[in-house]
């Protein structure tokens, strides 16, 4: 899987994040799944195909730690930001997004709806 930095335009980030990629339905599907924990620094950006509300939507199942999610519309800005609880069965945006950030649960802050964020090149 490649790697992007994301950088948030409309407020600077308390720490640098370094985003897995994943664009294939595999490591979607997979996400964060079985991992024990995830670094303050890390997340996981899933890229669907276009801006919908059910492709982006997420599940919890098979993840016991709670994460910031954020969901990006495909212009970049951000449409809507929850924590999502470990083992839960659904997450929804509340408008359609194409990209979806998982974050460690201490970054909930870093992103409001209405930010612009950049998702880097996969390196």
């Amino acid at each position: 899987m490649k790697f992007i930095p994301i950088q948030n335009k409309s407020r600077p980030l308390s720490q640098t994040i370094r985003a897995g990629y994943a664009v294939s339905f595999i490591d979607r599907l997979r996400g964060l799944m079985f991992r024990s924990s995830i670094a303050e620094s890390e997340g996981l950006v899933l890229v669907q195909r276009r801006d919908s509300v059910l492709d982006s939507s997420i599940h919890m199942m098979f993840v016991p730690f709670d994460l910031a999610v954020v969901w990006v519309a495909e212009r970049g800005e951000v449409v809507d930001v929850q924590l999502a609880r470990s083992w839960r069965p659904a997450y929804f945006p509340r408008r359609p997004a194409r990209y979806v950030l998982e974050l460690h649960a201490s970054r909930l802050g870093d992103f409001q709806i209405g930010d612009q964020v950049i998702l880097g090149a996969p390196a």
